[in-house]
């Protein structure tokens, strides 16, 4: 597994538990959720260091975008800022025992591979492959169609409004209207049958729902 770290020079309580660590170690340069060795690792640990309010704004687009679990590493007076991230799996304060690190670090990796597979009933997504399997046939589904079920499927009961969805799924530089959503809506109803397309419930005036 591959797990990456930003800053490239984190603080020595970091470098002392990575020692202890059995896993490729990466470091990007840039929070970009776009750099490929962010795409390509499993999980991130991200230091907020000098700069936590910039460092919150931006794991919290590399969750939106590409889903890596996010360890990050506070100071003890940073944590009242956790409230306003929802973005991160786990965190540890300053200054901490390596060994726990190693673990907790093993941990959330652990905690991901099994979050390779996105099940509902007997429809069955792996994230990895980007296959769709429902009651053991595969689905044909296009990528953004796959993209939306994930999404559905992976953020139960709540309702999503469209404006949401598009931000969530397409992505903040698309300029579609919210009829993309719609159309989108209506073929993954008719690709998961009659007996399952109310999985994907409307909402009306607000949205949609899945569960």
């Amino acid at each position: 597994m591959t797990l990456a770290v930003y800053p490239p020079s984190p603080s020595d309580w970091i470098e002392d538990g990575l020692l202890l660590i059995d896993q490729v170690v990466v470091r990007p340069t840039t929070l970009d959720p776009m750099d490929e060795s962010i795409r390509d690792a499993e999980a991130i640990i991200v230091e907020l260091s000098d700069q936590p309010m910039r460092r919150l704004r931006e794991i919290r687009t590399i969750s939106d975008e590409i889903g890596i679990p996010i360890f990050l590493i506070v100071e003890p007076d940073q944590l009242g800022m956790l409230d306003s991230a929802a973005s991160y799996r786990d965190f540890q304060v300053t200054p901490f025992d390596p060994i726990e690190f190693k673990i907790r670090i093993n941990s959330l990796l652990v905690q991901h591979s099994d979050d390779e597979l996105v099940t509902f009933k007997d429809l069955t997504l792996n994230t990895l492959t980007y296959q769709a399997d429902l009651a053991g046939h595969p689905m044909d589904l296009t990528y953004m169609e796959y993209e939306l079920l994930r999404f559905l499927v992976g953020n139960p009961i709540r309702v999503w409004s469209r404006e949401q969805l598009l931000s969530r799924v397409w992505g903040y530089e698309y300029y579609g209207g919210a009829r993309t959503v719609d159309v989108h809506v209506r073929r993954l109803r008719a690709k998961l049958g009659e007996e399952r397309s109310s999985w994907i419930a409307t909402v009306r005036s607000v949205g949609y729902r899945f569960g």
